[in-house]
């Protein structure tokens, strides 16, 4: 008896780290955790953010104004997919290099003054090498000047919610008022990762253009040398120090780590690793599968039963806490008709550690009309075949 004891205790204790602290929905579902940890970090700025949620797991001076350098192109491949992703453009469409963008310096793949590639080729040399040329000759080609194209970066900022941002180029060469954060880079990084093409070209180490007469090396050295590794974009000035967006995906879970002002390109990649890890050991992604149930039944309507579906949903736990969750379907033992289309009939309460962590809305998938004398009369002589 006092072994059972013992042991009951001992579980006891085992379980009750993981249901501390539990708080209000979503935002509690990162435990204060990410509050009571500290990450050695050289950098000056940084944000870990889970992709699927849009969860900030840890952060340091992420709001701070800070030079993005190169970093900033994350926002001009966006748009450069998002006009793809319309019509607006193909892959396949040719541009041409004109004076301005031939001559902007920096990291460049040396395009002459009219010389053209394809949207394709483009893109390669923007997210493979940093080429500025390249990012201001496909600005000038969705948008007809780099200015209006800087027009449009701003604009698509103030819609991802990123209010600590202006951008004053498409290059992120040095200009004054050209400024972001580490929180704004991760929402701009996460809206690209809906575009999964972008990793055709992030996780290249080594290309060529030219026909194989211009060699391409990966700016990105976690592409190489950290498991799971897949993106995003590096930046160095001399005034905005060593930076980066570096995305990396594991166990179905994708995380977006960003530094700012680092000092050394080895502090930047370290602490994009530190960063990585740090989610990586800590965390998971609870899904909540989008699916079909069980038809409810209709009083009084045109037909008997009705369709219903949930949504999906991500929670952002802890490790070990998916385990705990406990869900609860409410729904009534039948819907009185009319029933419109995606009406909510019921829902699903998922718990953990006697916390509600989220509420998922269950709805019709199609409507049903009252019930009429037609209907009636169908299903009496429905009823009367039968018999017969």
């Amino acid at each position: 008896m006092k072994r059972l004891f013992s042991l009951a205790i001992s579980v006891i204790f085992l379980m009750v780290p993981l249901c501390v602290h539990a708080q209000s929905p979503l935002h509690s579902t990162v435990m204060t955790l990410k509050d009571n940890v500290t990450i050695d970090l050289k950098s000056q700025s940084a944000c870990l953010m889970e992709a699927e949620t849009g969860e900030i797991i840890y952060e340091k001076s992420a709001a701070e104004h800070l030079e993005p350098a190169s970093v900033t192109k994350i926002m001009t491949v966006l748009l450069i997919y998002e006009a793809l992703a319309d019509g607006r453009i193909t892959k396949s469409d040719i541009v041409t290099a004109s004076e301005t963008a031939a001559n902007m310096g920096g990291s460049q793949i040396w395009l002459e003054p009219s010389e053209q590639m394809s949207v394709d080729e483009m893109l390669k040399a923007i997210l493979v090498v940093s080429a500025n040329d390249c990012t201001v000759a496909m600005a000038e080609h969705i948008a007809g000047s780099e200015d209006a194209f800087v027009v449009l970066m701003n604009e698509r900022a103030k819609n991802l919610g990123m209010n600590d941002t202006n951008f004053v180029n498409s290059t992120g060469l040095p200009a004054e008022n050209h400024y972001t954060c580490a929180k704004d880079i991760a929402l701009m990084t996460r809206e690209l990762l809906k575009h999964d093409d972008v990793f055709n070209y992030t996780m290249i180490w080594m290309d060529s253009l030219r026909n194989g007469e211009f060699g391409l090396s990966n700016t990105n050295k976690l592409i190489r040398f950290y498991p799971g590794a897949n993106g995003m974009k590096t930046g160095f000035t001399d005034s905005a120090g060593y930076c980066m967006s570096a995305t990396a995906t594991r166990d179905g879970m994708t995380l977006i780590s960003v530094v700012m002002k680092a000092d050394t390109s080895d502090n930047r990649f370290s602490d994009a690793k530190k960063l990585l890890d740090y989610g990586f050991a800590n965390f998971t992604v609870y899904r909540i599968a989008e699916g079909n149930l069980p038809p409810l039944a209709v009083k009084g309507g045109s037909v008997d039963k009705v369709s219903l579906n949930c949504s999906a949903k991500a929670l952002l736990l802890t490790k070990g806490r998916d385990q705990l969750v406990e869900s609860v379907t409410e729904l009534p033992e039948y819907v009185k008709a009319p029933v419109s289309e995606g009406q909510v009939v019921g829902q699903i309460r998922y718990n953990l550690c006697g916390e509600e962590i989220a509420v998922i809305d269950i709805t019709a998938v199609n409507g049903v009309k009252r019930m009429v004398f037609s209907d009636i009369f169908k299903k009496l002589l429905g009823t009367a075949v039968m018999i017969r």
